[in-house]
């Protein structure tokens, strides 16, 4: 099968089972050196810890490190890899919800609710320096190199996402900035890392990377457009708390553009300056709705998608399995762009 025919035979599949099916035995032993790795003497280290990755969550990134090196052919270090991006990003998730004082994530109480913050931070604090363990033991400098890069930018992301809070007016380009660096640069990363470890050409190392940054993009527009679109239960987490937290995300930021003068000091009195009242969660969703602002949203995750599944196209060669691969990939890319839970 031609590269393209692999693309295009599955291109407008949106799930992520096909690619779960081709890596369940490798993420059945990514899950197993998770354990291995967060035991330690202090037990509150695996409690917590093992709370927060027990809790579920698709794998999505480390299944990136995965794929990446079954391109190029596989590599015996990809399982100690992929679960090193897995710490990386369940790190950030327990740094985020202390600093967003969330309570609720994949529909369980969050870390920082059972156990407090200063703990939920030092366990973090843990999940990276196991991360960086599984990196070194990789034996690849340039791997090492690029999630290292990839940790540093998560944070940068993350800080310019709160200098843009409560500031409705807040330019497009500015939270594509913001979450290429809080969400799609590890998507990239974890995804050419695996490329790279396995010894795959150049271009192929540029092709997942773009892939995997096309589809992050995708995976966090479609995350806030549902943040107010999704019900709590359907969701994980509760509803508008982008809202309430005063986050600046792309339907805002098209609400804000096509608005008139009422709807902007809405997002002012709200957004910009924290004072809430009852009901206002249901007139930020009319206001988004009548500006189609949600619409106009997904529309952008599925370019982003698009995007990701023509990058796959661009790779040297494919296989009969690599074939099979890459239109799993084109799956999770749709998958990435239309999901609704």
């Amino acid at each position: 099968m031609s590269l393209n025919l692999a693309v295009e035979a599955i291109s407008e599949l949106a799930s992520l089972d096909p690619l779960i099916a081709l890596l369940a035995g490798d993420i059945k032993c990514v899950n197993a050196m998770i354990l291995e790795r967060l035991a330690s003497e202090v037990p509150v280290i695996p409690e917590l810890a093992g709370h927060l990755i027990a809790a579920g969550g698709k794998r999505i990134r480390p299944m990136m490190t995965l794929a990446g090196a079954r391109i190029a052919g596989g590599s015996p270090h990809a399982i100690g890899l992929a679960t090193a991006v897995e710490f990386i990003h369940s790190a950030t998730l327990l740094h985020d919800d202390v600093i967003d004082q969330s309570h609720l994530r994949r529909g369980r109480e969050t870390a920082n609710a059972l156990w407090g913050n200063e703990a939920s931070v030092l366990v973090g604090d843990f999940l990276f320096a196991r991360a960086f363990e599984l990196m070194v033991e990789a034996g690849d400098i340039d791997v090492l190199g690029q999630l290292a890069n990839a940790s540093a930018r998560i944070t940068e992301g993350e800080i310019k996402q709160m200098a843009i809070a409560g500031q409705p007016d807040t330019a497009k380009a500015d939270y594509l900035d913001v979450i290429t660096g809080k969400t799609a640069v590890l998507f990239a990363a974890a995804a050419a890392a695996g490329a790279r470890l396995a010894g795959a050409n150049s271009n192929d190392i540029t092709v997942m990377y773009d892939y995997g940054m096309q589809l992050g993009l995708a995976f966090q527009i479609m995350d806030d457009a549902m943040d107010y679109a999704v019900s709590s239960s359907a969701m994980g987490k509760n509803a508008g708390d982008d809202f309430t937290d005063q986050k600046i995300t792309l339907p805002v930021i098209l609400a804000w553009q096509g608005g008139d003068a009422n709807d902007r000091k809405f997002w002012q009195r709200t957004m910009g300056d924290g004072d809430f009242a009852d009901g206002d969660l249901a007139t930020a969703q009319a206001i988004l709705t009548r500006h189609d602002a949600l619409n106009q949203s997904i529309t952008m995750a599925g370019d982003y998608a698009n995007a990701a599944i023509d990058a796959l196209t661009r790779l040297s060669s494919a296989s009969a399995d690599q074939a099979e691969l890459i239109s799993a990939l084109a799956a999770a890319a749709r998958f990435s762009g239309a999901r609704q839970t």
